[in-house]
């Protein structure tokens, strides 16, 4: 069963040199248990995707879609009240830049007993108790203490976990990643994606993992879809989409990896002839 569908989103900013279509016509689905991972270079309309399905873009975009649907139920039909039920509880989502997505003003364990209580009704100490159960799981040491810390005394890492004890708080059925390893060193970004898929698999979880790194594609995804100036231009099974990728887009992006390089200068995705022809073939 999809628990996720999403047919011709267009996603528009009003801009003072007139309107901007970031994302032009994406269709995609993810189903319960799945990993899908969404890829293409900066600016392609990855995360503004996912932030349309969230109901987190300014009031200069203008959202539209055939069809955005979670679990069967129209979302960009929901009154705002009945849309907040969803967000943060059955969809989360870990944003880029933990640090700046974090409030500096409260502590890391406000925020997540405010989470708590807002979705799953908890207060006081049930809600702390949660809250500790919460950064064991992902790993925080001494998880009473770090309660009571504000953002800007965690590192970078341990500001992640934060995100992701927040971010599967409520059991969400969907948990979108964006970039969740970005600015992380890489014995870092290895823990995380480790407890990402431990935390996926324990809990069943269907995810969206957003990124432009194709070693976490081959390490994490079941599907991927490749997305070029806001279009998707191909959708394939990951081992599929590494063994015959069938876009010239795709292929710059894997001919692109540093593994690939030859004498003395690193491969860029402008380096191949690019066409920009979306994706017309069925759904993986």
């Amino acid at each position: 069963m999809a628990l996720l569908e999403i047919e011709n989103l267009t996603v528009t900013f009003e801009t003072a040199s007139g309107p901007l279509k970031a994302v032009d016509g994406i269709s995609l689905s993810v189903k319960e248990r799945e990993v899908l991972a969404i890829v293409g270079e900066s600016g392609s309309g990855k995360s503004v995707s996912m932030l349309s399905v969230m109901g987190l873009l300014p009031w200069t975009a203008t959202v539209k879609a055939d069809r955005m649907a979670f679990q069967g139920r129209d979302i960009l039909g929901l009154s705002p009240a009945d849309r907040r039920r969803i967000i943060g509880k059955d969809i989360a989502m870990i944003f880029q830049e933990p640090i700046a997505s974090l409030n500096p003003c409260f502590t890391v364990g406000f925020q997540i007993e405010e989470a708590l209580k807002q979705h799953m009704g908890l207060h006081g100490q049930a809600a702390r108790r949660r809250a500790v159960e919460l950064f064991e799981a992902v790993g925080i040491p001494d998880p009473e203490d770090r309660l009571g810390h504000f953002p800007h005394q965690m590192s970078g890492g341990q500001c992640q976990r934060v995100m992701i004890a927040m971010a599967i708080s409520c059991n969400p059925k969907l948990l979108i990643a964006d970039e969740p390893t970005t600015a992380l060193d890489v014995t870092i970004q290895k823990q995380i994606l480790d407890l990402l898929m431990r935390l996926q698999a324990e809990q069943g979880m269907g995810m969206i993992m957003i990124t432009h790194n194709m070693g976490v594609v081959a390490e994490t995804a079941d599907r991927v879809v490749v997305q070029y100036k806001g279009r998707k231009m191909e959708e394939a099974d990951v081992l599929s989409l590494f063994e015959t990728p069938q876009h010239p887009y795709t292929r710059a992006l894997l001919s692109a990896l540093p593994e690939n390089a030859t004498g003395d200068r690193l491969p860029t995705v402008s380096d191949f002839a690019i066409e920009d022809t979306p994706y017309t073939g069925a759904s993986a």
